[in-house]
């Protein structure tokens, strides 16, 4: 951990920061999650600097030190893509390989349809690429307490989040995405109401881990949070090709509740994503959750270490 650098590179007029180990014309960068910043992938950097890469984590514009842009609530996955082109432009950097969790993947995705020539690889955790002519839309048939909804719901997230400590939100939504059930509320209930404070964090997760997550958030606020991902998820950017041309990994946890979203695991299991990623490898962890790469990192590191091999 100490060997990690940190910088600030001005992109698109704001500055971003990100956490850099390592060296070599073999370039690996990560993409968080959230309520993630480039800490969730710390055992991963020096894991994949140590066999010779140069490892790159941002922290995605309005989360840990990154700048917020100025009008969150029109943030986009669309401005993450420009940010991640303007970042390896910056650097000088022309090819590289994505690994990214949670939301990550969307971009990771994405920008490999935009500019397949810049990416060699893509590994992803918890989310494969989709189609939007293949749409899973899995709010439909879930109730109204499901956090994505409520969360896209504009002040709704805000007023919950805002009656406690960006610590204790971080700590709540931790211990509710560790577990294997989808994260619903009742309908006189909000979410962080669904964590009783007495719970112990995950084993892996320590106090701190979680005050390094609370120092940024109290940095940064949820304002840009809350808006990429939750509220941003139906964004057109034009592309008209969704079929992913590079190699790929798809690791999914047992134990992650996203897999017990309506369609989800079907999706996966029966194929049907390698219609539009066709060089994809996909591998189940038993015990996985939606936080694998923290709670497994050997396991990670080694499935990150063996696809980088391979494809380099």
């Amino acid at each position: 951990m100490e060997q990690i650098q940190h910088k600030f590179i001005e992109v698109q007029g704001l500055k971003l920061h990100v956490a850099e180990i390592g060296s070599g014309p073999n370039v690996v960068v990560f993409l968080h999650g959230f309520p993630e910043i480039w800490y969730s992938w710390r055992h991963q950097m020096v894991a994949v600097a140590e066999a010779g890469f140069r490892v790159l984590a941002p922290d995605s514009r309005g989360y840990g030190l990154s700048d917020p842009p100025l009008e969150p609530e029109k943030a986009s996955f669309g401005d993450l893509i420009e940010d991640l082109g303007a970042l390896l432009d910056a650097l000088g950097i022309d090819k590289v390989f994505l690994v990214a969790k949670d939301f990550g993947a969307f971009p990771a995705y994405l920008f490999s349809l935009l500019h397949q020539k810049r990416v060699r690889g893509i590994v992803t955790f918890n989310l494969p690429h989709r189609s939007p002519t293949h749409p899973i839309k899995y709010h439909e048939h879930l109730p109204e307490g499901f956090y994505i909804s409520r969360w896209k719901e504009p002040g709704r997230a805000e007023a919950d989040f805002g009656r406690l400590n960006a610590k204790t939100v971080v700590r709540n939504i931790y211990i509710l995405f560790s577990r294997s059930e989808i994260p619903i509320a009742t309908e006189n209930q909000e979410i962080m109401d669904i964590v009783d404070p007495s719970t112990p964090l995950p084993s892996w997760f320590t106090e701190g881990d979680l005050e390094e997550y609370g120092s940024m958030y109290r940095k940064s606020g949820f304002r840009t949070a809350l808006q990429v991902p939750y509220r941003a998820l139906k964004e057109d950017l034009g592309v008209a090709d969704f079929i992913v041309k590079v190699p790929a990994l798809l690791v999914m946890g047992e134990k992650d509740y996203v897999l017990k979203f309506p369609g989800m695991d079907e999706y996966i299991r029966s194929g049907k994503v390698k219609e539009f990623v066709p060089q994809l490898e996909i591998v189940y962890s038993p015990e996985g959750t939606h936080f694998i790469q923290e709670q497994s990192p050997d396991e990670v590191n080694l499935l990150i270490l063996n696809f980088l091999k391979k494809h380099i």
